[in-house]
């Protein structure tokens, strides 16, 4: 696989060389309206403030024990390791020297001070969508944090991952800038939420189904059909598909309290959604969160058939029976209906889980691994949490008890082999 990677990579960059003069995707430049735009002022700082949470910029561009917005953050992909730049206003190591036009250039071009291109771990291709007033008014929330002195470190990409031609190549098959485009036909909130999503939020870098050199498409809610996440080892599920986490069958307040605070009465999130709804979502506004909700409901809905998979053993049932009876049932219930809490879900059902029943099972392997919680938030300050099993239970037993909450109660879903618990025990959390 590696090695078909390699020479489709080798053709797209001889393509980006030879037709970069005629086909290359210009650059667009549009003019602030002002300097009073990007200006130092309290209202400009508080917007980008906002815009730089509905971004959550902090995910990336901070490391673990880390100084907010200094870097330092490794981001593993299939092509090697990158590392989050510092964004502090510092001139040395930070983004202190440039200026509002270098900063919209990076946000909307993909295209540093200098001419140098950036990786699309940097999410460009969504930030592209993003209007020069918002860019104005986030870099002038950036420029007025405090500075800290704190070197990049070198990505560590393998070759020819790391080529600036390569990376050109990449670009003219994936990368076209533009501002997103209102649809006039549509109510102000949808197009607000199809700003947020599939710009700023750029929910589709997690949630899109990637191609082999890992362009993703994120036009009109395409970009949002499920996929690995490559830098977390997690499956984002599919936003438009039934089967996994199509929204449109659920009710519009349901969708809004589970973007704000984690929980609702159809799930909670864990993994890398908790960290966005407990870092982002949460602070956004309830008329910005409805939008987005608006937004994603209204996608067109996807059919996904799995093929139909052969029953689990009985073996591997029996087992995973035993196991459930010792170490679940007091929290989901015999009946896999877990239990609620006031209005939510605090023990997940497990019976009719789409989460659970999808047929890739990473999922639901890590959070018997690993455990978790829901975010805690605002509206869920004390979140419930799973614990981890890692250490009670061997690959044979968490792939037994796994098979057996996605074969019960009604679920159908393929059998989990202990292959494929340990290839996931051994990715770390980060």
């Amino acid at each position: 696989m590696m090695r078909r990677t390699g020479l489709l990579l080798a053709a797209v960059v001889l393509a980006g060389a030879a037709w970069a003069a005629m086909a290359w995707p210009r650059a667009e430049y549009i003019t602030s309206r002002s300097p009073q735009a990007w200006a130092a002022t309290p209202a400009n700082i508080a917007r980008g403030a906002y815009l730089a949470r509905a971004g959550d910029c902090i995910a990336c561009h901070t490391a673990r024990g880390g100084l907010a917005y200094a870097g330092g953050r490794a981001i593993d992909t299939p092509f090697g390791r990158l590392y989050g730049p510092n964004i502090t206003p510092d001139t040395a190591t930070g983004i202190g020297t440039w200026s509002a036009d270098d900063f919209w250039n990076a946000l909307h071009n993909g295209v540093a001070p200098g001419g140098r291109l950036l990786y699309p771990a940097f999410p460009y291709t969504h930030y592209t969508k993003v209007t020069r007033d918002d860019a104005d008014a986030l870099y002038a929330w950036l420029r007025s944090l405090t500075p800290v002195r704190q070197a990049r470190r070198p990505h560590a990409l393998r070759w020819p991952y790391d080529s600036q031609l390569a990376l050109a190549g990449w670009r003219l098959l994936y990368f076209r800038p533009g501002v997103h485009a209102p649809d006039t036909a549509k109510p102000a909130a949808w197009n607000r939420g199809a700003y947020l999503v599939e710009g700023l939020g750029h929910c589709s870098a997690c949630h899109g189904t990637r191609k082999l050199l890992g362009g993703i498409s994120i036009s009109a809610g395409a970009g949002l059909s499920g996929g690995l996440i490559p830098v977390s080892g997690w499956y984002a599920p599919s936003l438009t598909a039934g089967s996994e986490a199509g929204l449109g069958d659920w009710e519009l307040p349901h969708i809004v309290q589970l973007l704000r605070t984690g929980v609702s009465p159809r799930g909670a999130v864990f993994g890398p959604m908790a960290e966005v709804v407990g870092q982002s979502l949460q602070h956004l506004s309830e008329p910005d969160v409805q939008a987005m909700a608006l937004y994603l409901k209204s996608l067109p809905p996807t059919v996904q058939q799995p093929a139909p998979a052969p029953p689990p053993s009985e073996t591997t049932m029996k087992l995973g029976a035993q196991l459930y009876d010792r170490h679940c049932v007091d929290c989901h219930g015999a009946d896999g209906r877990g239990a609620a809490a006031g209005r939510n879900a605090a023990y997940p059902p497990l019976a009719g889980n789409r989460a659970l029943t999808m047929t890739e099972p990473v999922n639901a392997i890590r959070i018997v691994l690993n455990g978790g919680f829901a975010p805690a938030t605002a509206g869920n300050p004390r979140p419930f949490g799973m614990p981890p099993y890692s250490p009670v239970l061997n690959d044979t037993e968490v792939a037994a008890v796994v098979t057996y909450v996605r074969a019960s109660w009604g679920n159908a879903a393929p059998e989990v082999k202990p292959a494929q618990v340990n290839r996931h025990r051994a990715v770390p959390l980060e």
